[in-house]
């Protein structure tokens, strides 16, 4: 069989086809021979999405995990990242275990590993795991009313300690009471309940359970939201949130259904935090983050650092360096080590609202303040169906003769970190990137003006087809 392997968030493959019962035995037995090399009485916290099956795949972990003597906390529905991430720290277990695609096509299944401290696992506990996963699948005897009645497995409900959670950290009816009309999009995924419970005057939609999300991808683009927009126009609303499948990455949509970018939302969160609330720390962001960002945290006196693509990296940064205010990567996940060094959609939607009601401004006002700040800018991305070998010559092509010049304008530097991203001298940048967990080529660019943001998007896959 094929060897698993985890990419930038983990496990992911397509139901039926590699996520089968028979694989998710063995990363299963990977993990379970893990904890208990490690732990004489290991605990994890194991939950699942709205994606097919995953109630039933993820019964058959914890029976798994049961049968190894590790206590299962098991979620009885799906639940979002976040809250297994919370159940993990509330209740000191060593892994937390979410079986989810994010935002990945409906057809996709996947298992991700949080550490003990509620964010992402480490590459190197992964490639520890990894190395117990065995070539092929476990057997596992069926015993699901012992485990329960042993409390070897213990269903759980983690929207509720969530939940709870955050009414101790909000003043819910002081922001119920801002006056203004808020939308909210689930996009069918496992945020559908969480906001509307703690916020319920705002304006629900694709609030209802569908593993197939309505056909579309539930990832908070603009490709993907034309429908909320269209909500959001007809019901006259101010501005809406929007959060992915497993609801730990949030999208905004402005006023008339306008949508406001991933970099903005991250700038408005950094921007309370800073100016309205006085708190300083480290800021980390993924290389594909707009460079306004960083310059931003700079200009307010406060450290950055730039880490490779994918939240794991920025959640170890978290941990070694200990004294961060913010991490964020260009795909709408943010988070605060204050709350959890996790990402959590729920809990940057409830910051901004926040924001709002303590300084008494509108979000269009709040935006000019950025402005003020770093300029005005815009972004654009491309996720690209490329034939592998046009995507790794174009690869190639960068690392081996990249160019001095592009659509026009010198390149002052070229980052590496992850990918390639170009430097401009008026200010733009363009970055290449192979995903991680999807067969595509990103192509990445910030500009100041969004039609300068296209422009750029159209040179870049100009030049990759000039190869």
């Amino acid at each position: 069989m094929k060897p698993i392997r985890f990419g930038t968030d983990g496990w992911r493959a397509i139901i039926a086809r590699d996520f089968t019962f028979a694989n998710l035995s063995r990363v299963v037995e990977g993990t379970a021979r893990w904890l208990r090399q490690r732990y004489n009485a290991p605990k994890v916290a194991l939950g699942y999405d709205c994606r097919f099956m995953a109630s039933e795949f993820a019964e058959a972990a914890a029976q798994q995990l049961a049968s190894h003597g590790i206590k299962v906390y098991l979620s009885p529905t799906f639940v979002s990242t976040p809250m297994v991430s919370l159940t993990t720290v509330q209740h000191q277990t060593h892994l937390g275990i979410v079986l989810t695609a994010s935002h990945n096509p409906p057809s996709y299944l996947g298992y991700k590993l949080k550490a003990s401290y509620g964010g992402p696992a480490p590459v190197s506990l992964l490639q520890e795991i990894e190395a117990f996963i065995p070539p092929e699948p476990v057997e596992v005897p069926e015993a699901w009313e012992d485990y329960l009645r042993e409390r070897q497995i213990e269903i759980y409900d983690m929207e509720a300690l969530y939940q709870n959670y955050i009414k101790n950290r909000f003043d819910l009816k002081a922001l119920a009471s801002l006056p203004y009309r808020i939308g909210f999009d689930a996009m069918h995924g496992a945020g559908q309940r969480i906001f509307p419970k703690l916020l319920p005057s705002v304006y629900a939609f694709r609030c209802s359970y569908n593993p197939s999300f309505g056909g579309v991808n539930p990832e908070p683009i603009p490709k993907n939201l034309g429908d909320f927009a269209q909500f959001i126009r007809e019901k006259n609303l101010d501005f809406g949130f929007v959060l992915d499948g497993d609801a730990d990455r949030i999208g905004m949509m402005g006023p008339k259904g306008t949508y406001i970018d991933a970099h903005h939302i991250i700038l408005l969160v950094l921007h309370y935090l800073v100016r309205y609330r006085g708190m300083k720390g480290r800021v980390i962001l993924s290389l594909s983050c707009a460079t306004r960002v960083g310059e931003y945290a700079r200009k307010q006196g406060l450290p950055v650092e730039i880490t490779p693509v994918g939240f794991k990296y920025i959640a170890e940064r978290m941990q070694e360096a200990g004294d961060t205010l913010l991490g964020a990567e260009e795909s709408g996940g943010i988070a605060l080590p204050s709350h959890l060094p996790e990402r959590d959609g729920t809990y940057a939607a409830l910051l901004i609202l926040q924001m709002l009601y303590e300084t008494g401004k509108a979000l269009t006002a709040l935006i000019e303040e950025i402005h003020e700040v770093v300029g005005p800018f815009a972004v654009d991305r491309l996720d690209w169906h490329l034939p592998e070998a046009r995507k790794q010559e174009a690869l190639r092509r960068l690392a081996q003769n990249p160019p001095d010049r592009f659509a026009g304008r010198s390149v002052e530097r070229i980052d590496t970190t992850d990918g390639f991203k170009l430097h401009l001298a008026d200010g733009s940048a363009i970055m290449f990137r192979a995903s991680g967990t999807e067969p595509l080529l990103r192509i990445y660019t910030e500009a100041e003006t969004a039609a300068q943001a296209s422009a750029l998007l159209t040179a870049g896959q100009e030049w990759v087809m000039s190869g």
